[in-house]
């Protein structure tokens, strides 16, 4: 990704430095400002994507520059900093369009949190422009590539689920694009001009996440300086990905559930609730009915978040994708890295249709990226794809080093039966084996078709 350019205006040296280099850490292009009207005469030379904005300067008002850039740079977040927790600021400076406000003294934690925000309002708004671009070329799903029947399957159900406002569980292995068809959904429906807000409820404390999806109080816990509202109140009017959910710790579970049942949300600390208008979707890649049954998810729970059901396929389950999602990747990378890769070797692309891609569509991505970042010309080798593909290719030609026995067992079935459409009698004559005991070697190396 293209480093963010952003900027720190603020008179107050160390201040100021402490932000710049918690952003530098966050791979933030970063300059300092001390004054309002050179920051100006920069932002017309080469526009800041981020910018943290001191109220009180000693040139100009912090509010202005706000309201300057809300004129004129639209695809610019800023982020005031004031001395002065004062709500009213902070209402003010919302309503003119900030995306969010610091106190001094500024904590790194806070920095890095609306800059991480910000950074994933800015990539939101980039992916957005280019599926609005995508539906208008080809009208597929936003951010999907595909022609295959089960691909064709998904779109459909995407599509009509967009339109109305219920609950969604999306069931995948990792890598098979949950998160883009939750966006799909979002940027298809009548909330697409609203937040989508992304929360992650793996590996956090039942603390951490009911301060991150409901907020906080001023005073709630040790910290809690200043009120600070939730992923559920920011993403008014719009969608919320919960992904791992199958994670969230039990005791959670209640106060979710209470959220979707009640469609309001009590801050830690607070008294009054705040009603809610959002949509929820459910991410997993786990069987959440066998966690119901083994009591590690509540049921109630489960039917609240499973009104409708999208299984995505792995991509070994649509091959027929593979020369696509290629194409599509080839296009992306060439683009970021500034090169003119526009050909596959016959060879290098046979190994990647015939590979299993355990990562799914993910994998495939990165497998990709690498070989456009290490091909010298204008076509992809099979050297420049990872070590399993050379040794995949090593096994066919009979020297190098080779795959384990049944690994290349396994391969060859597959070829044969990818070869024959999957038909088993005709794989069963050319392997030269009963069709029992193709029968049994498909099911030990889990080659369905």
């Amino acid at each position: 990704m293209t480093s963010i350019r952003a900027a720190v205006i603020d008179d107050e040296e160390p201040g100021a430095r402490l932000i710049a280099r918690v952003l530098e850490q966050e791979g933030f292009s970063v300059e300092i400002f001390n004054l309002g009207h050179p920051f100006l005469e920069r932002m017309r030379q080469q526009p800041f994507q981020v910018v943290f904005i001191d109220l009180h300067l000693p040139d100009m008002d912090g509010m202005d520059i706000l309201r300057r850039l809300r004129v004129a740079y639209e695809d610019t977040e800023a982020i005031i900093v004031t001395g002065n927790a004062s709500i009213e600021t902070a209402v003010e400076a919302t309503k003119i369009g900030a995306f969010h406000y610091l106190t001094k003294p500024c904590k790194r934690y806070d920095i890095r949190l609306l800059a991480r925000r910000a950074g994933e309002k800015l990539e939101l708004r980039r992916e957005n422009r280019r599926l609005k671009l995508a539906m208008g070329r080809d009208n597929l799903i936003p951010g999907f590539v595909g022609t295959s029947a089960v691909m064709q399957d998904v779109f459909a159900v995407v599509k009509k689920v967009a339109q109305v406002n219920c609950n969604v569980l999306l069931q995948a292995e990792t890598g098979t694009g949950k998160q883009m068809v939750a966006r799909a959904i979002h940027s298809l429906s009548p909330r697409n001009e609203k937040p989508f807000v992304y929360f992650n409820c793996g590996g956090f404390t039942e603390e951490l996440i009911a301060s991150e999806l409901f907020g906080h109080e001023k005073g709630a816990f040790t910290g809690a300086t200043s009120a600070k509202p939730g992923l559920f109140e920011a993403a008014s009017g719009g969608t919320v990905l919960l992904d791992e959910i199958g994670e969230m710790p039990f005791s959670m579970q209640v106060k979710l559930l209470h959220v979707l049942q009640e469609r309001e949300v009590l801050r830690v600390g607070g008294i009054k609730p705040v009603n809610l208008d959002v949509r929820i979707i459910a991410a997993t890649n786990q069987q959440l009915q066998s966690l119901v049954n083994s009591n590690r998810f509540r049921e109630d729970l489960f039917y609240r978040l499973n009104v409708v059901n999208i299984r995505l396929p792995r991509l070994a389950d649509r091959r027929d994708d593979i020369p696509l999602l290629i194409t599509y990747f080839l296009d992306k990378f060439n683009t970021a890295f500034s090169k003119q890769v526009r050909r596959i070797a016959p060879q290098a692309m046979e190994l990647l249709n015939f590979y299993d891609y355990p990562g799914n569509v993910r994998e495939l991505e990165n497998i990709i990226q690498r070989a456009v970042a290490l091909a010298e010309g204008s076509e992809i080798r099979i050297s420049d794809l990872p070590d399993r593909f050379q040794k995949m290719a090593q096994a066919g030609m009979g020297d190098g080093t080779f795959l384990p026995l049944a690994e290349v067992e396994k391969l060859h079935i597959q070829k044969v039966l990818k070869a024959t459409g999957f038909n088993k009698n005709l794989a069963s004559q050319i392997l030269e084996i009963p069709r029992t005991t193709l029968w049994r070697r498909m099911k030990k190396f889990g080659l369905d078709g």
